[in-house]
């Protein structure tokens, strides 16, 4: 049996979820572990410990593989680039990489192709931030280019004395982002995945709800969305990773901005499985991890179609309960559609260790399903029983 062997870089609950997948598509999923107990240990047959920042480590892991992939974009490019040069095949490449791990990078990319995005600068100063600032207007965001995810390395900026108290930020010379605040009417999220040789498929445009700077709620598809900003919202997804030369999937976070532009404006973007696509696990037809891996070995791509009229993805963070299985009964009992996906890892205030999926039924309305998959991911996190549970999801 000739099946593919997949390495993927990073252990944490994206290469867990991408292992079910590989088993049923007969590939053999290898991965590099942060450490013995990161999320994607238990659902590999075989995930050495290493620093994926050690070009050693990273060389002795890629031996034998057909495919190098990631579960996140911190491996350094020059390590990447000698991979590649060694005759590993990396997917996606670093030149689409980057595009996601330096966020002045990307802006300055989106710029040239045209696409919509928020005023910004790179600024070297708090003179030069404060000066940002008076161009354009208060207030402003400031975020570190490398390194930040779920609200870290972002600071919301209102006046110029706020930027005054970022010196701290300029400390080692680094020149960092510098970007409007831009009135938004909603999150969203345009996920495409692309082969090498060229095929893109996208998904339904998605409704995203953050709390705290973290992924809490996803609607699938995003309810009430003008057709022409959802189709150009695709559009504008699959000219990046065609532009990029992305492969595997790719996820653009969006801004609605109704009467600006074509209706949005580009957040950030990830060259990887994103949590604003978890919700393709059980809502469509292929999944997204199904479509990284197909991606990454240059298979034709499967579909995309949604399975029902809505899907909403809720996030369970850790909370006051630290046996989440003893509340599984109750979960499971008060949403019998709900679909849990534990990430097997300890329970932390804040960190996020699983998520629900919820299928409407015909005749259900999105704050029905809103309403079962925030009652499930609730009981678990609390350990509280369904009278005690959320009532509901409040329109936000």
């Amino acid at each position: 049996m000739n099946f593919p062997v997949i390495g993927v870089v990073g252990g944490g609950q994206l290469a867990r979820m991408m292992a079910p997948e590989a088993t049923n598509l007969g590939f053999h999923l290898r991965v590099l572990a942060e450490a013995a107990d990161v999320s994607a240990v238990a659902a590999v047959s075989e995930a050495p410990v290493g620093d994926y920042r050690d070009l050693a480590t990273l060389r002795q892991f890629a031996a034998g593989v057909d495919v190098l992939t990631f579960d996140h974009e911190h491996v350094p490019n020059e390590h990447l680039q000698v991979l590649i040069e060694e005759g590993v095949n990396v997917q996606p490449r670093p030149a689409a990489l980057i595009h996601a791990q330096d966020k002045l990078v990307m802006r300055a990319a989106i710029e040239r192709l045209g696409l919509p995005n928020p005023s910004w600068a790179g600024v070297a100063s708090v003179d030069e931030l404060i000066a940002f600032g008076d161009s354009i207007g208060w207030p402003v965001v400031l975020k570190t280019p490398r390194g930040g995810y779920d609200g870290k390395g972002v600071r919301m900026l209102d006046t110029a004395d706020d930027a005054r108290n970022c010196a701290d930020w300029f400390a080692n010379g680094s020149t960092l982002l510098a970007e409007e605040k831009v009135d938004f009417s909603r999150e969203l999220s345009a996920l495409v995945a692309r082969t090498p040789s060229g095929q893109t498929r996208s998904w339904p445009v998605v409704h995203t709800i953050q709390v705290d700077g973290v992924c809490d709620e996803v609607i699938a598809p995003a309810p009430g969305l003008d057709p022409a900003a959802a189709q150009a919202a695709a559009d504008a997804a699959q000219h990046i990773a065609t532009e990029f030369a992305v492969t595997g999937v790719m996820a653009a976070e969006l801004f609605e901005t109704p009467g600006r532009g074509p209706g949005f404006v580009i957040n950030e973007l990830a060259m990887r499985p994103h949590n604003t696509g978890h919700w393709t696990m059980n809502g469509s037809v292929t999944s997204q991890f199904e479509q990284h891996l197909r991606a990454v070995l240059d298979l034709p791509l499967g579909d995309t179609s949604a399975l029902a009229e809505v899907t909403v993805m809720k996030n369970f963070l850790g909370g006051t309960n630290a046996d989440l299985y003893s509340a599984f009964p109750a979960a499971l009992a008060a949403q019998p559609r709900a679909k849990v996906h534990a990430y097997g890892k300890s329970v932390r205030p804040g960190r996020k260790i699983g998520h629900v999926n919820v299928l409407g039924t015909p005749g259900q309305t999105v704050d029905d399903v809103r309403h079962a998959a925030s009652q499930a991911a609730t009981i678990i996190r609390d350990g509280a029983t369904p009278d005690a549970a959320s009532k509901g999801a409040p329109p936000r």
